[in-house]
């Protein structure tokens, strides 16, 4: 019979499993154009599934799609690509879709916010890109995106929305929990993510307003 020690280690790889998964750069991706979409379109149910969806496809579910595929192929180790040398493919990808989505923002008259939060995406992966592979620093992806994303709930939504960073912090707890990142990944890619993400949103929101 497990005793309370050997439980204890069991209890917090579930815990740190499932933040993994719930947190997953693609769930952020997926669900927080919607959500700032919903409020910058002034609650409007089509124009926020019409804008928030073109981010939230070309940004999440095609290079999802592509990197399960790879994965269950045996190109990756997983649908997270932990393995550092493995990511190249994969931020090429996600790069090249959400540039397509970000186009069609922009010849479809999006709200700035929108162009803005895109864009925003696009400065973190190729700053992601260049970091992994430049520096030979496995960033962690779960954290830049956690945290560029609670700093553009908080700017849309107000300051309470900072608890969003509770969400922030266990994600970030996950992946050195489950051996996927150190410390200094996901501290790295936390700072990346709230001086990037957050503030080319916050400035180009200001610039197109």
């Amino acid at each position: 019979m497990p005793t309370q020690s050997t439980r204890a280690p069991a209890t917090r790889r579930r815990l740190a499993r499932i933040a993994t998964e719930v947190l997953a750069p693609w769930v952020w991706v997926l669900g927080l154009p919607l959500i700032v979409a919903w409020k910058v379109t002034g609650y409007h149910l089509g124009e926020t599934l019409l804008w928030g969806l073109i981010v939230g496809i070309t940004g999440s579910l095609i290079p999802m799609a592509v990197i399960v595929r790879g994965a269950k192929k045996g190109k990756w180790d997983s649908h997270h690509v932990t393995d550092r040398a493995g990511r190249l493919v994969p931020f090429a990808v996600c790069i090249g879709s959400l540039a397509a989505g970000f186009v069609l923002l922009l010849a479809g008259g999006a709200p700035h916010e929108m162009i803005a939060l895109a864009a925003a995406e696009l400065v973190c992966l190729v700053a992601a890109l260049a970091i992994t592979f430049g520096l030979k620093f496995k960033i962690s992806m779960h954290a830049m995106v956690a945290a560029g994303a609670g700093v553009m709930l908080v700017r849309v939504y107000g300051p309470w929305l900072a608890l969003v960073f509770l969400g922030v912090g266990w994600v970030c707890w996950s992946r050195v929990e489950l051996g996927d990142h150190t410390r200094a990944e996901v501290t790295a890619g936390t700072a990346a993510g709230v001086v990037l993400g957050g503030g080319v949103y916050l400035a180009l929101e200001a610039i197109l307003a």
